[in-house]
């Protein structure tokens, strides 16, 4: 069963429209989650806002978004203020920009999300829109009003749908040559290359998802089934401690060569 739409909207080439669902490609829903409860009572706990310096409880008609320019000076926006800078509107997807697919590096991509045509009456349109993007190989740049604050979006086209992205504001993101420019260029041997690229093809597979499943994940779920039933918890399985290395020299030819004859020796 899909998952219940978040968004109704339309997606506008010039004067080409339709509607469109958008949902999350995401979801953390599946996460073991925890609340915070008395001990005594087992109660749950509930959280609220207190003044820094006088210690008294607010109440949400008193709270205030505020910018900070100086040492406990602050220039305070009020809701409407904040809401009158976003885009006007907040359901329309009008893509006037065009880029190559390749040219937009992953570093902007933020959150992703499927775009689906949501009455049979506009799918023709999509599927235009869709088919010209994936045919001149490009992806469309828009801006829209999502989780309360105005982004940059980009669109994919994908399969029989769009996946929808949002980027990253340009202040997010930080430059590769900051952190790149200042190593060293080492001519590295072909054959410690070689070495390395065999043994990279004997442990390369086919990606699975099953390669990103989350072991602490699992672990929680066989406690809390352990809980249950009124059993002690799961032993914990005690990792193996790193061994110290022999040497500060690493002979690296050496460590790929018994690395690879490892490999080629049959497991019991």
């Amino acid at each position: 069963m899909a998952p219940r739409t978040f968004w109704k909207g339309y997606l506008k080439l010039s004067l080409v429209t339709c509607p469109v669902a958008m949902t999350p490609a995401t979801s953390d829903n599946e996460k073991v989650r925890f609340h915070t409860l008395n001990r005594a009572t087992k109660n749950r706990l509930v959280s609220h806002y207190v003044d820094a310096v006088t210690g008294k409880a607010l109440d949400e008609d008193d709270e205030v978004k505020g910018y900070e320019r100086g040492e406990n000076d602050y220039v305070m926006l009020e809701d409407e203020e904040l809401d009158a800078v976003a885009l006007e509107s907040t359901r329309t997807i009008d893509i006037e920009t065009f880029v190559a697919r390749d040219s937009v590096d992953w570093i902007w991509f933020d959150k992703p999300h499927y775009l689906t045509p949501s009455d049979p009456v506009g799918e023709e349109a999509f599927s235009v829109i869709r088919d010209a993007m994936k045919a001149s190989e490009t992806v469309g740049i828009s801006r829209l009003v999502m989780y309360r604050r105005e982004r940059a979006v980009l669109l994919e086209p994908r399969d029989k749908g769009i996946v929808l992205w949002t980027l990253r504001y340009g202040e997010e993101v930080r430059q590769q040559d900051q952190y790149f420019s200042g190593l060293e260029k080492i001519e590295v041997e072909p054959a410690l290359t070689a070495l390395a690229e065999r043994y990279i093809d004997e442990h390369s597979k086919t990606w699975d998802p099953s390669m990103v499943d989350d072991p602490v994940q699992e672990r929680l779920l066989e406690i809390i089934a352990a809980k249950k039933k009124g059993r002690k918890k799961p032993a914990k399985e005690k990792a193996e401690e790193p061994q110290a290395p022999r040497s500060n020299v690493i002979n690296i030819m050496e460590a790929l060569r018994k690395s690879v004859a490892a490999e080629a020796k049959p497991k019991k």
